[in-house]
């Protein structure tokens, strides 16, 4: 028995409409569904990337904020693949969105840099 991939990633935000628009406007990922759930007064908004891997972004009232950057247990960071580091970072900032200066892996070689979502969860862009 085998893992064939990531299906998705959940993250929880602190307000929806902000991180909506920052991963579908300025992330350009695509809206398979949204859902307002009544019982627990929280969104559910699930993207798609071109891969076809989802992330899925909550909404819950008063959830509490992450202890520390990055180096909390559980997840450190979200890397996206991209063919240009270079070209994205620069469009992020384009965009207003503040990036690292760029670092090459001593390991692989490739190229990486990290950003922030509307909430401070660490994302990065890795060069494939």
């Amino acid at each position: 028995m085998q893992l064939s991939g990531i299906h998705h990633v959940a993250i929880i935000v602190s307000d929806y409409e902000k991180s909506k628009h920052f991963y579908t406007s300025i992330l350009g990922l695509h809206v398979v569904a949204e859902n307002y759930r009544h019982a627990r007064d929280s969104y559910k908004l699930d993207l798609q990337l071109p891969d076809g891997s989802q992330l899925e972004v909550f909404s819950f009232p008063d959830a509490p904020q992450r202890p520390s950057y990055p180096e909390a247990q559980g997840l450190r960071h979200l890397a996206f693949t991209v063919a240009s580091v270079d070209d994205y970072t620069a469009y992020l900032v384009s965009k207003g969105v503040s990036v690292e200066p760029i670092r090459v892996d001593e390991f692989t070689g490739r190229r990486f840099t990290f950003f922030a979502d509307p909430d401070g969860l660490p994302l990065e862009l890795y060069q494939a």
